[in-house]
């Protein structure tokens, strides 16, 4: 099958677990679904949802560190602020692979600002290509978040949105469970390969 792959790299980024509402924030090792859409959806300039294009990514980062964030805590119209310690991965870059080779002109001149996690996680896309992914057995799979109980695939089990709607407030939409897996793994069944990269990219539908 033919794909664009999308080459997007940052300087930090930080996703959150969506059960910690307050107190130390600790980071998703690899990005949500809802985090590649929004992304997407800041490239097009509208809302794109899984019944559009199906996504595949691999997410990479050189390191873990926690800093200090200062956030406001609203009680009716007053508020006040405080300090929390916040997770964040540093140099990240994601491999994003799209099914539909026309949103290559959403990514040479994205809409919107590309951000990757946090409002202020600005990225940079550093390659936009055309690729043939060929399907193959055996290969290695992985840095990603896959479906909850997948051949092989292990890791933190995670239920999370697969996007958002546009609408005040947003809602969050497809909720289940992922395996969030940020390392690679033998995978023995077919699915689709990319030799240049010696990966296989898992196509959420």
């Amino acid at each position: 099958m033919k794909a664009l792959r999308v080459l997007i790299k940052g300087w930090v980024t930080s996703f959150r677990y969506p059960a910690f509402i307050s107190g130390f924030q600790p980071t998703l090792p690899v990005p949500p679904l809802s985090t590649i859409y929004g992304l997407i959806s800041a490239a097009k300039g509208e809302l794109v949802t899984p019944e559009d294009l199906s996504v595949g990514y691999i997410f990479k980062h050189n390191g873990k560190a926690v800093d200090l964030e200062t956030i406001y805590e609203l009680s009716g119209l007053k508020g006040k602020s405080n300090v929390i310690k916040r997770e964040f991965l540093v140099d990240p870059e994601i491999y994003l692979y799209l099914d539909d080779l026309d949103y290559k002109k959403y990514f040479e001149h994205p809409y919107y600002p590309m951000l990757l996690g946090r409002s202020t996680d600005l990225v940079n896309i550093t390659e936009i290509k055309e690729v043939e992914l060929e399907e193959k057995s055996n290969v290695k799979i992985g840095k990603t978040i896959l479906p909850f109980g997948l051949n092989g695939a292990y890791g933190t089990i995670q239920a999370l949105p697969s996007h958002f709607t546009d609408t005040i407030p947003r809602k969050a939409t497809g909720t289940k469970p992922f395996i969030l897996m940020d390392q690679f793994f033998e995978y023995s069944d077919e699915c689709p390969y990319d030799e240049e990269m010696d990966w296989g990219v898992w196509f959420h539908k």
